[in-house]
């Protein structure tokens, strides 16, 4: 009986030791890839971009103008976009220190542990689905519209559906469309790459379009409509600049949040890219501030152009020209709206077989889906599957059934990276004594380039050999300029830049525990200030005391333990690691 204690003991501690094991990566490693890399800051900021403005910009404008902010659109967008870019850092952190295929499931399985890695894959496989599903959709109803809805009404009379929370009927056109860009994704990441940055320069010029002309016929006046003015009053809001008051503002903002979704795409392609330390946090950047700009210039323009109760929620930009008597423009803004479907698209496909191609890669996915073709170096297998998978959703489910699916997904991933940026700046290196056998340590990604070869040693090893590094320049440069993991070690004697082995005083054990405390804290206080927010605003408005001190007591405690960094986070110089030739 003790002997089987022993044994069931023995088998726990390793299935928790499984469960919350780090992927590891050393400077001898992470550049190894099957996958070509070949995309630069060009190609990665037209992916970002056209996978974010997509068709947003043709829609969601007008919708939040319309039914929730009014002409304070452009507030809305301006802190939707603050979260964004605040949630894109994030990203561009971690595609800088980690910069593998996989986006945040490889973030989370070098700072959480696998388990945990394991879900948020399987989450972001269902996320990148439902996304690619339902943009599909919207382009075979767009293009549906553009022929006079003559392929709805056909398969409405001969293959109807009538089953809850499937379509009306199957939508064979947008699995044609899914299947072809399937294809071309499958014949070269480059070739795919070119085709999205057609698509995206068009997009942007009809944007430049319609901001161009639109400012012509401006109103200033529109942005001042006095109450009197509007036709129901109360439904149609109150005029002036925030109709809907500041709830109004607030939901808005998050309709406008989710018009930025899409730049993670970006952090998969860390294997696919020229300089990923460097270009990835870029384009992250650039793309948020490129589709911020066009989202502010176009809800300027609808706004200035026609007031904003008579602006139609499901078609604002033609409706705006057509109101200032400039129903031509429909056309030039149909072939930026079939762009921006496309790049949308595109986008939503391009980085679902990689997170396929890195769980595949580790083991936690059938081991044939991270087969790499040859020829065309891409994940073969992974590309064909997930985009008919894609496919038969856009073909079977309904719109609406889709969007709502795939909200919780983005939410979670977006909240996971920002954890694991703050368990990554805090969390030692747990495994020190030479034994980690198998490979459970963050990424390091430190260096010096004081030109002497450097000895590989971790924890176990005899001191006098830590002395032979501590002392010269290179260390002291660590210290100031140090990354994670204090006791990481590399040898490179081939590179002309060599890693030394680094004794760092933090970040400690207790900075470990304190920012999982903090994170915990803190987590458990936003929960709680956003359900005080959400369900007692009636409580808030009428000023009662004990809703007014609860929502003190939470913002205290989250102001409190906010975690502050020690010391500047300092990002490798990439520079002087990265060779012109593409090497490390």
């Amino acid at each position: 009986m003790v002997e089987l204690s022993r044994r069931f003991a023995t088998y726990r501690e390793r299935f928790l030791q499984r469960i919350v094991r780090l992927k590891l990566y050393d400077k001898e490693t992470i550049s190894n890839t099957e996958l070509k890399r070949c995309l630069n800051s060009f190609d990665l900021t037209a992916l970002g971009v056209g996978s974010t403005l997509g068709t947003g910009i043709y829609v969601v404008t007008g919708q939040v103008a319309r039914q929730t902010a009014g002409p304070g659109v452009i507030v809305a967008f301006a802190i939707a976009a603050f979260a964004s870019i605040l949630a894109g850092l994030c990203y561009a952190e971690f595609g800088a220190r980690v910069p593998k295929t996989g986006s945040a499931y490889v973030f989370s399985y070098v700072t959480v542990g696998e388990l945990v890695a394991f879900i948020i894959g399987w989450n972001l496989i269902l996320e990148y689905v439902i996304g690619t599903a339902s943009v599909a959709r919207a382009w075979s109803e767009n293009f549906d519209s553009l022929v006079g809805n003559k392929i709805s009404h056909y398969f409405l009379n001969h293959t109807p559906m009538d089953v809850p929370g499937l379509a009306k009927y199957p939508d064979f056109f947008s699995l044609l469309i899914t299947l072809l860009l399937t294809a071309i994704l499958a014949f070269g990441v480059k070739e795919s790459s070119i085709i999205n940055n057609i698509f995206t320069t068009v997009n942007l010029m009809v944007v430049a379009f319609v901001v161009g002309a639109g400012f012509f016929y401006a109103n200033i006046h529109n942005w001042e409509i006095p109450r009197s003015e509007i036709p129901n009053p109360g439904k149609d809001g109150d005029g002036g600049f925030f109709p809907f008051g500041f709830a109004g503002l607030v939901s808005g903002a998050a309709t406008c949040f989710y018009a930025f979704v899409g730049f993670d795409a970006i952090a998969t392609t860390g294997e696919e890219v020229v300089n990923p330390q460097k270009v990835i946090p870029r384009s992250i950047v650039l793309s948020l501030i490129i589709c911020f700009i066009a989202y502010g210039s176009v809800s300027a323009v609808i706004t200035l152009m026609c007031p904003y109760y008579l602006i139609d929620p499901k078609v604002p930009l033609p409706q705006v020209f057509a109101y200032n008597h400039l129903p031509s423009a429909h056309y030039v803004i149909s072939v930026g709206a079939v762009c921006g479907l496309s790049t949308s698209l595109l986008g939503a496909m391009f980085p679902l077989p990689r997170v396929v191609y890195a769980m595949a890669s580790d083991g936690l996915l059938f081991r044939f889906l991270a087969n790499v073709n040859q020829r065309y170096k891409t994940p073969l297998y992974a590309t064909v599957l997930s985009g008919l998978l894609a496919g038969l959703m856009a073909m079977l489910f309904d719109l609406a059934e889709l969007v709502n699916m795939m909200s919780i997904g983005t939410l979670l991933a977006y909240t996971l990276v920002a954890v694991c940026v703050l368990i990554l700046r805090y969390q030692p290196d747990s495994y020190t004594d030479g034994s980690n056998d198998e490979g459970i340590r963050p990424i390091d990604s430190s260096f010096v380039s004081d030109g002497k070869p450097s000895i590989p040693v971790h924890g176990n090893e005899i001191d006098h050999q830590r002395n032979d590094t501590e002392d010269g320049p290179a260390h002291a440069f660590l210290r100031s300029n140090h990354s994670l993991n204090p006791d990481d070690a590399y040898l490179d004697p081939s590179d002309q830049y060599h890693l030394i082995e680094k004794r760092l005083p933090e970040p400690t054990v207790r900075s470990g525990r304190m920012v999982i405390i903090s994170i915990t804290v803190i987590s458990v206080a936003i929960l709680s200030f956003n359900a005080i927010i959400v369900f007692g605003m009636d409580y808030l408005a009428k000023k009662a005391w004990w809703a007014i001190l609860l929502l003190c007591i939470f913002g205290v405690v989250i102001r409190i333990y906010q975690p502050i960094p020690y010391a500047k986070i300092a990002l490798p110089d990439v520079d002087k690691i990265w060779r012109v030739d593409g090497s490390w």
